[in-house]
């Protein structure tokens, strides 16, 4: 029956079945929700303490609200466009070097967590298990951070900031690549 599944693709809308498995593999198969999750984590290392610890931590935290209003029904922006954003920033600061104060980083985050935490959310009500599918999303949510922090942790290397410079500029390419898709009818 693997051989054959149908791939699955992110912010689809509708027909999200499963439980915790299925939550575990979603944030892997939406390349938008990757590279955002990496960057959180790959931003916050390269901020240090204590964001290297409070973004990864933040995201899960208001991307839960964010599903909340999307189950809910809240109106919001176009989600696809906050998404697609969520990757051209976050990318830009890792390029940049930019280091925001706390409170801006956090902000950032967080408005951006909502717009995950949202689309996914809408998804959400048509699960078989939505309890066990969020367990799973936040876990490799989570997991993704990790690697985000791992991949910051090179910058403090010979050559580092480099690589991780140059993958926030490949990120953020990426994002103006999604934005594009977003606002072409």
């Amino acid at each position: 029956m693997i051989a054959f599944a149908s791939p699955v693709s992110a912010h689809m809308g509708t027909g999200l079945a499963g439980g915790f498995a299925s939550g575990f593999v979603h944030p892997f198969s939406g390349f938008d929700h990757l590279l955002a999750m990496v960057s959180v984590g790959l931003w916050g290392a390269f901020l240090g303490r204590p964001l290297i610890v409070a973004l990864p931590v933040l995201f899960p935290t208001v991307m839960a609200i964010g599903g909340a209003l999307g189950i809910a029904g809240v109106p919001l922006p176009p989600v696809e466009i906050g998404i697609a954003l969520s990757v051209l920033v976050l990318g830009a600061m890792i390029a940049g070097a930019v280091r925001a104060p706390v409170w801006l980083a956090c902000t950032i985050v967080a408005v951006f967590a909502i717009f995950h935490g949202y689309a996914h959310g809408k998804e959400l009500p048509s699960a078989a298990d939505p309890v066990g599918y969020s367990l799973g999303f936040v876990l490799a949510t989570g997991m993704l951070h990790v690697v985000g922090i791992g991949i910051g942790l090179l910058n403090d290397r010979p050559g580092g900031a480099v690589v991780t410079r140059s993958l926030g500029g490949l990120i953020a390419a990426t994002g103006v690549w999604f934005l594009y898709a977003a606002l072409r009818p």
